[in-house]
């Protein structure tokens, strides 16, 4: 796969966010072989902390939909405003389309695989695997829009199912990395890995999975000290749960 022509605007755009975005610490251990890390999306801090700050090389999962000017409005408008109140929507509507140039350029230009979910899904998983084989490691997102706790919304289970073609291409069983970003800390901490069992049945297997990453996630956060959680939805500050407790 030819490397990417970085463009000198995107580098500038970099230069600027490091500016507001510091560099978090890093702690616990990745392993040395390539693995997928599994962390919490923290809204749009987690894929920002990814492309400037995470060890490389890297490549971040990111919405197909989020990289075509033409399908980011209507999916930004649903992932990241819908659950604003009514009176604003129109508002945010508006913003949606006026981001679109400038999203689509950005994630196009970043270390990202496109993630689509119909006929295409298959070209995520050959590119990812391509990646895994240079020696890259995969950062993916999937929380989707069911609460899991007070930590993390529930994790999708199909990215899981990379695994499965990795070992037929390789013959290595894949490790799959919680990872919780902080980012009210200035932190990402690294949990257990969870290796992929080629034996287990696939159903089962992916629920293994998505459930000891979930819990290892949660487990992360709380065993920090007390901060604010920065959530997948983009809901009211005032709403944003702390570490220790759900915070109604």
């Amino acid at each position: 796969m030819p490397k990417k022509k970085t463009s000198p605007l995107f580098l500038g755009i970099v230069k600027t966010l490091k500016l507001f975005v510091h560099r978090p610490t890093f702690s616990g251990e990745l392993p040395d072989d390539p693995c997928v890390i599994v962390g919490n999306h923290c809204q749009i801090y987690g894929p920002i902390l990814g492309e400037l700050y995470f060890p490389q090389p890297l490549s971040i999962w990111c919405a197909g939909a989020m990289m075509e000017l033409k399908t980011v409005p209507a999916y930004a408008f649903q992932d990241f405003w819908s659950q604003k109140p009514k009176y604003s929507q129109p508002f945010f509507k508006i913003c949606s389309y006026l981001i679109a140039p400038l999203a689509a350029f950005l994630f196009t230009q970043a270390h990202t695989i496109a993630v689509h979910r119909d006929a295409r899904a298959i070209s995520t998983f050959k590119k990812s695997v391509e990646a895994l084989n240079r020696g890259e490691n995969l950062l993916i997102f999937p929380e989707h829009d069911v609460k899991f706790n007070h930590i993390i919304y529930e994790l999708e289970e199909n990215f899981i199912d990379l695994a499965r073609l990795y070992y037929k291409r390789t013959g290595k069983e894949l490790l799959f990395v919680p990872a919780y970003l902080a980012p009210k800390l200035k932190q990402v901490v690294f949990g257990t890995p969870v290796r992929f069992s080629a034996a287990a049945d696939a159903v089962e297997e992916r629920k293994r999975i998505r459930d000891l990453l979930a819990e290892e996630i949660t487990r992360l956060a709380t065993d920090l000290p007390s901060h604010t959680v920065i959530p997948y939805r983009n809901i009211p500050k005032r709403f944003y749960p702390n570490n220790k407790g759900d915070r109604k």
